[in-house]
């Protein structure tokens, strides 16, 4: 009977129930809310149910040496992680929302591309906010970074900068994102009269196929001739373009916008999670990541609504300010939302296709944005 009862001990011993502290039940708790935010509210699905499900696989307790943890070099999860930490997975997303997007809105109308660029001003500020609040410069780039409201840029650039940081960091980036529709509108409400929200824009030129299938290889050069660290972002996000607008290789453009972008972000989502491991992740610095975030992000939407207010001093035909909202690069969000709070005055008042322009170039801002601090914080 001893050898019994000491056997019933060990396997109690040995369970999540008798490992759970306070730490692990409060992270499976956000991940809880995480499944229900992407299920029942409909906040970037694909983002935060497999996110919440790896916060979920991440914080079930474990001994140490069993090779299950995500942090255990000889763990399933540690190598499937590795495509994060690497920076293997962010460029395959970039391929991925390449072959889906379409450029001819932006190319239409080039002045809304000084949106998306505006709008990248959160990413600075922030950076040197948290320089001014003790963080090192390394650490200061890649939360800097989420104002950007890019989840693939935040995560590539931090695992480069400061890779210890990706959990908090990514969870930030794509709770933000996912949260574009809660955290944006009143900042565009705040910014913007009812007169200027009423603005209708002009319809753009036909872009011919021809130019959106020089776009790619031009905008390439120019782009990563200025800032070459943002090489393996935009060189995979313009390589996506082609294959889309290029007609010859569609095999190769359907594959990428649908098997391998979703493998991608199923992998992605799942180890970003489970890298939320409660005794590493709940810190103090986590917390303050998470402000400085949303800082960030708000910097990066009040940055665009103002920067197009300015433009329009000079404009004889002014623009709707509300577009500068779409200049961060959560797409197709940040759009959808101009397109509701322009409609909630005028129904009739059609954004949503102008407002893709500063959206999509918004993708191309960030990552020249952290291809900037790269280079400037590694030399």
């Amino acid at each position: 009977m001893g050898n019994l009862s000491d056997l019933i001990l060990q396997f109690i011993g040995n369970t999540g129930y008798y490992m759970l502290d306070y730490r692990y039940l409060t992270m499976l708790i956000v991940g809880v809310v995480f499944i229900y935010l992407g299920i029942a509210k409909r906040y970037e699905p694909l983002l935060l149910v497999p996110i919440g499900f790896g916060i979920l696989m991440g914080n079930i307790p474990v001994f140490k040496g069993l090779g299950l943890a995500i942090y255990e070099d000889n763990s399933v999860l540690h190598y499937l992680y590795m495509g994060v930490t690497a920076g293997v997975y962010p460029p395959l997303i970039f391929l991925g929302i390449g072959a889906m997007t379409d450029f001819s809105t932006m190319l239409a109308r080039p002045l809304l591309m000084l949106l998306g660029a505006a709008a990248q001003m959160g990413i600075f500020l922030t950076f040197l906010g948290a320089l001014a609040l003790g963080f090192a410069p390394n650490e200061a780039g890649a939360i800097g970074i989420i104002g950007g409201a890019d989840g693939p840029t935040a995560i590539f650039l931090t695992a480069k900068l400061a890779p210890y940081l990706i959990g908090p960091i990514a969870v930030a980036a794509y709770s933000y994102m996912a949260l574009v529709p809660v955290i944006q509108p009143p900042i565009m409400r705040l910014l913007t009269s009812r007169k200027e929200r009423l603005i209708r824009m002009e319809e753009p030129r036909e872009v011919s196929k021809q130019e959106k299938i020089i776009f790619p290889v031009i905008g390439f050069l120019l782009c990563c001739l200025l800032a070459p660290a943002a090489l393996p972002l935009l060189g995979m996000l313009f390589f996506g373009n082609l294959l889309k607008e290029c007609v010859v290789a569609e095999r190769l453009a359907v594959a990428a916008r649908t098997s391998v972008i979703d493998t991608v972000t199923i992998l992605l989502g799942v180890t970003v999670g489970a890298s939320t491991q409660a005794d590493v992740f709940l810190t103090p610095q986590s917390v303050g990541i998470f402000v400085l975030g949303a800082l960030s992000f708000s910097i990066a939407t009040a940055s665009g609504l103002l920067f197009a207010k300015l433009i329009n001093l000079f404009l004889k035909t002014k623009i709707n300010p509300l577009l500068g909202a779409a200049g961060v690069s959560a797409v197709p969000d940040s759009a959808r939302v101009v397109q509701h709070v322009g409609q909630e005055e005028d129904p009739s008042n059609f954004l949503l296709m102008h407002a893709m322009a500063p959206n999509v170039s918004g993708v191309i801002g960030s990552a020249i944005g952290a291809g900037v601090l790269w280079s400037f914080i590694v030399t």
